[in-house]
């Protein structure tokens, strides 16, 4: 293994949609254009009370798939609006960045590398593909909200993350496609990439941990 950086970045955490795949927010936009919904609604269900609402809760795992879409849709329903919950779900899985992968490796090689994630169910339990499921296998480090019972940005997630790769904040980046994700780790004293071109975002990290990610 190389030497590691002198940047004193030890580990980077990254995100999973949005920043290694694709973002959901693309095929929520599809499926808004599809059935004639408002562009933005999913996001504004979604951001409407964001710490108990049907989606927070479903990534915390406190409630199943089915009492998630019940709450969904009547929270949606409350907006004005009727939506499919499961077509919703169909778009959480998105396809990889092959530069953000190409990054991902170059940072597994030096560093210790985590993913900070929420999501509905483990990784292990998803219909990932053998591609995909070989990306994951680079992580030192899963921080998954469904396996934990917090999720982004709770602060306590970023605690767990730091705790298991053996880090203090300080010593860390985090890469992350919300803002409103970025701004806990930020307080905590972590290096944050806000990831809205991955180009860009990965000209950063590479400024960040000072050496070549392409």
């Amino acid at each position: 293994m190389p030497p590691p950086p002198s940047t004193g970045i030890e580990a980077v955490l990254f995100d999973f949609g949005g920043v290694i795949l694709t973002s959901p927010f693309d095929a929520f936009a599809a499926y808004e254009t599809e059935v004639g919904l408002p562009p933005g609604t999913v996001r504004r269900i979604n951001s409407t009370n964001p710490d108990d609402n049907a989606w927070a809760r479903f990534e915390r795992r406190q409630v199943d798939a089915g009492e998630f879409g019940r709450l969904f849709e009547a929270e949606a329903a409350a907006q004005g609006h009727i939506v499919d919950a499961a077509r919703i779900m169909e778009g959480l899985h998105g396809t990889l960045r092959p530069t953000m992968v190409e990054a991902l490796r170059r940072c597994a090689d030096r560093l210790r590398i985590g993913m900070l994630t929420n999501n509905i169910t483990p990784i292990g339990s998803q219909p990932f593909s053998d591609d995909v499921l070989e990306v994951v296998g680079l992580f030192d480090e899963l921080i998954q909200s469904s396996v934990e019972g917090c999720r982004k940005p709770e602060p306590r997630i970023y605690e767990i993350a730091c705790e298991r790769l053996g880090v203090e904040p300080a010593a860390c980046v985090f890469l992350d496609d919300l803002g409103v994700n970025l701004k806990p780790a930020r307080a905590m004293g972590m290096t944050t990439i806000k990831v809205v071109d991955p180009e860009e975002a990965i000209a950063e990290l590479e400024a960040v941990v000072g050496f070549p990610l392409g």
